[in-house]
């Protein structure tokens, strides 16, 4: 018989009651060090008292009203996001999924009124996650991802990650933009090298097509900046953000150049709940946090102590772990050993982390890690890696 929750997922059997910073607490009393935010979500950590406060304050006021009329806090967020990012305006949805189908639909419509109706296709890479929509699964076009969905949608072209001479070779009269994550995150943390950051933002301005960049999973403060394209020194046409923006409360949006959104005009997109009062009051909290005096310089000196030691816990256990990859609080672990066994040994240890392609295990933790958590963290990690060690097979 199913189940009443439609079995999508295999779940851990976890069940979680409490969040505190870094901590979930499980409904049998244990707790739990949380290395994964909920898939980079929890930004500023669990139960954080300013998003408390200011949830609690709005949730009193004003819930919802649509998109009919305007929205204080959707005004104030959007202001806070083109102040700080290269974007001109912003359009709020409530996931990355959402977010990618506005992208799609903003290159193609900007083509549009450009008389040039025949840009359609948006080139992609392998590796890539855009989101599980019919747009989202087309543009990544893996077997796993659109096995039994199709007839896909179509307009999409994928090269293989890295592939910058195939990506000026694929380029033809029907591009109309380049796709890409700086950090791919469901791909195994495989960042992009700024120089070809910049290689791409330069293929794009040589051929006349838009570069758009899917920051769902790295964006907001994950590896040390707001976006980790500012680490290239370039910026996108348009730009996918989720996930970390909300703090745990369902809140995407789209970014955009005034050109790129140019033909985005009355009634040409919409979304009954994008942008309401609720998502957007936890959404300029999250920013202001983010964009405080310090709070990155600290991200980014966490970051590198965590680094260093999971060095020396790579170090330790080679036949566990084969190198680690990412930047900031973005973090991968390369396994030898299978990554469903080391994120299994973490959940015997207490200990919170995230599978991924590649057999990789993600490193996702809140950016207010403190030093005791990092402290904490390699203990346990160290604890499981030598849990699998001593597994016979």
């Amino acid at each position: 018989m199913i189940p009443s929750v439609l079995p999508t997922y295999n779940r851990a059997p976890l069940e979680f009651v409490k969040g505190e910073g870094s901590w979930l607490f499980e409904a049998d009393g244990r707790r739990f060090l949380d290395l994964g935010s909920g898939i980079a979500v929890n930004a500023l950590g669990h139960a954080h008292p300013k998003l408390v406060e200011v949830l609690s304050n709005q949730a009193q006021n004003l819930w919802h009203v649509s998109n009919l009329y305007k929205i204080p806090q959707q005004e104030k967020l959007a202001d806070l996001l083109v102040e700080h990012t290269f974007a001109d305006t912003v359009f709020f949805t409530n996931s990355g999924t959402e977010a990618c189908e506005l992208a799609v639909k903003m290159a193609r419509k900007y083509f549009y009124e450009k008389d040039q109706p025949e840009r359609v296709e948006i080139i992609t890479f392998d590796g890539s996650f855009h989101g599980r929509s019919s747009a989202g699964i087309a543009a990544a076009g893996t077997e796993k991802m659109v096995k039994g969905f199709g007839p896909l949608l179509p307009g999409f072209v994928h090269l293989t990650f890295g592939d910058m001479d195939g990506l000026t070779n694929a380029i033809t009269d029907h591009t109309a933009a380049v796709l890409i994550e700086p950090v791919q995150g469901e791909g195994g943390i495989r960042p992009v090298p700024d120089a070809e950051m910049k290689a791409l933002r330069q293929i794009c301005d040589d051929a006349g097509i838009l570069l758009i960049l899917d920051e769902v999973q790295c964006g907001v403060g994950r590896t040390g900046k707001l976006f980790a394209h500012e680490w290239a020194g370039i910026t996108p046409d348009i730009m996918m953000v989720a996930k970390g923006i909300g703090g745990g409360f369902p809140l995407g949006a789209v970014l955009a150049t005034e050109e790129a959104a140019s033909g985005m005009t009355a009634g040409t997109h919409g979304s009954t709940y994008g942008g309401n009062p609720l998502g957007c009051a936890v959404g300029c909290a999250v920013i202001e946090e983010v964009m405080a005096p310090d709070f990155l310089a600290d991200v980014n000196r966490r970051a590198g102590l965590l680094r260093q030691r999971l060095d020396g816990l790579v170090a330790a256990h080679p036949e566990v772990f084969e190198e680690l990859r990412g930047s900031g609080l973005m973090l991968g672990l390369k396994c030898k050993a299978a990554n469903m066994d080391v994120v299994q040994a973490g959940y015997d240890n207490q200990v919170i982390t995230v599978p991924a392609a590649d057999n990789v295990i993600r490193l996702l933790p809140p950016l207010t890690l403190s030093e005791e958590d990092i402290a904490e963290a390699i203990s346990r990690l160290d604890k499981a890696a030598t849990q699998v060690e001593q597994t016979p097979g």
